[in-house]
């Protein structure tokens, strides 16, 4: 079965085909993205695998809308030069990341018109993502008329927290009325990389404890107990939890409203503010990428880059830490995402100090380890500690191609 997986921006759209004949291993034909949707000049990077090669086409223009976005990638795929299939009718399933499915979507679903209605009512929860996902989906209704198409949730995989994990100490009615809790989001990484670490690792991920590091530009951890996720750092919005790149994490509220006063600003400056101005780039004023503040902070003496690094973490240590005393300890800890994958230094200053815990950290395993799956604790250590690349398309496909199995059958 040939599957394109979408992910849908408010101003792009990632994309990736997958050849699902092997499930446990598909073959990724093409990858790319469309960027700058709406914009003066939309750019289109697409990368074809040809001849056991990923080459890169770029093109610019005009790209209005979605639609048009995604018709440029359906010509990309099928063009005489770098295209990877003969005919769009060779595509036979398309799975959508979707941001949010709130609490009416606990697993991945077949999409028809109540599933559309239901992504577009939960818009109030996601207003830069769940409109682009629906026009992402109907935008291929037109195009691969009749072809089925499933959405994978973002946050289905933590519907499976208690009201003691998911609630906030608001009045009640708040969540009764508007749906007000925590959902948490990576969702499809942090289930991804705990059942490839219990594969590697032999272990049965219903009789263990993991916590699960997903570190980038945004930045998430997972606490996932006997199988299921038991807590995470995201909340209602993907502010929440720890440092990241532009964004806040944990905040005093009130500290917030003192700063609307005191600086003048009304909600969007405040949402510009704890989504676009802080993070790791407010605090060191020296970027909001990792590479370039740990250059400033190692090779440039830059103290305030120094912080932040250490403020990074001090915050990722924090949750590991809490999410351990939560599920009555963990078994495996996992670093996943742009910076987990390729960051040993932040791997190492995480896990200094754990030993109490029961991890024994192996710096030898770890020293140079960038984007490849491997176990950094020593043969002795209770707690095991691993690397493990992260594949989200990976996992929608997957489910895409489940999803569609389980309807066939029924």
């Amino acid at each position: 079965m040939i599957v394109l997986v979408l992910n849908c921006g408010s101003s792009s759209i990632k994309y990736q085909l997958l050849d699902m004949v092997n499930i446990e291993d598909p073959e990724v034909k093409a990858i790319g993205v469309v960027e700058r949707i709406g914009q003066e000049e939309g750019v289109l990077t697409h990368k074809p695998l040809i001849d056991g090669e990923y080459q890169k086409f770029r093109f610019t223009g005009n790209i209005p809308n979605h639609e048009a976005g995604i018709s440029l990638i359906m010509e990309s795929l099928v063009n005489e030069v770098h295209g990877v299939i003969g005919a769009v009718s060779e595509i036979q399933a398309v799975g959508h990341r979707v941001a949010h499915g709130g609490e009416s979507f606990s697993e991945s679903v077949l999409i028809n018109d109540s599933v559309k209605e239901e992504i577009s009512k939960l818009s109030d929860l996601a207003p830069l993502h769940n409109p682009a996902h629906i026009s992402g989906i109907e935008a291929m209704e037109k195009l691969l008329l009749g072809v089925p198409q499933v959405a994978v949730f973002d946050t289905s995989f933590h519907q499976s927290m208690p009201p003691e994990s998911f609630l906030y100490a608001i009045p009640y009615e708040y969540y009764t009325k508007h749906k007000l809790r925590r959902y948490g989001f990576h969702g499809t990484s942090h289930k991804y990389v705990a059942e490839k670490a219990c594969e590697h690792l032999g272990l049965e991920m219903d009789k263990i404890n993991i916590v699960t590091c997903h570190l980038g530009n945004g930045a998430s951890i997972a606490a996932i107990k006997k199988g299921k996720s038991y807590d995470t750092s995201m909340g209602f919005t993907p502010v929440e939890g720890l440092i990241m790149g532009t964004r806040v994490g944990n905040l005093d509220v009130g500290a917030l409203l003192f700063l609307m006063e005191k600086e003048g600003l009304d909600l969007q400056g405040a949402n510009d503010l704890i989504n676009r101005k802080s993070g790791m780039l407010g605090i060191s004023g020296v970027s909001s990428d990792m590479r370039d503040i740990e250059d400033e902070a190692w090779n440039k003496n830059n103290k305030r880059a120094a912080l932040a690094l250490d403020m990074y973490y001090s915050r990722v240590k924090r949750y590991i830490g809490a999410f351990a005393a939560e599920m009555g300890g963990i078994d495996v800890i996992i670093f996943t995402g742009g910076v987990g994958e390729n960051g040993p230094e932040t791997r190492e200053a995480v896990c200094a100090g754990f030993g109490y815990m029961g991890v024994a950290f192996d710096t030898d395993a770890n020293d140079g380890v960038r984007g490849e799956l491997k176990e950094i604790s020593t043969p002795k250590s209770r707690v095991k500690v691993m690397v493990v690349p992260t594949n989200e398309e990976k996992v929608i496909a997957v489910d895409t191609v489940n999803v569609l199995k389980s309807v066939a059958v029924n």
